[in-house]
């Protein structure tokens, strides 16, 4: 099936992403996920069943794989 992106009606091609979601006053990052990227200007796209997996692990509780520490900057403070 062909898929076109919405933006800029460039080809979408299967890829694996990390999605990223703030959540509760922090981040969390979701590796190998499934995705459709658009070869022309790049922007991610997920499939319904994927959204709905992603959603379910965050909002489960789980335990994650690993825990990461993120610097923060402010663009208004330098």
């Amino acid at each position: 099936m062909n898929k076109a992106c919405i933006l800029c009606h460039g080809q979408l091609k299967p890829t694996v992403t990390t999605y990223t979601q703030e959540y509760e006053g922090g981040f969390i990052l979701i590796e190998n996920v499934p995705a459709w990227e658009c070869e022309q200007c790049g922007e991610t796209y997920f499939d319904p069943d994927v959204v709905e997996r992603l959603q379910n692990l965050i909002w489960s509780g789980a335990e994650p794989v690993r825990m990461i520490q993120t610097p923060v900057y402010d663009l208004n403070r330098t």
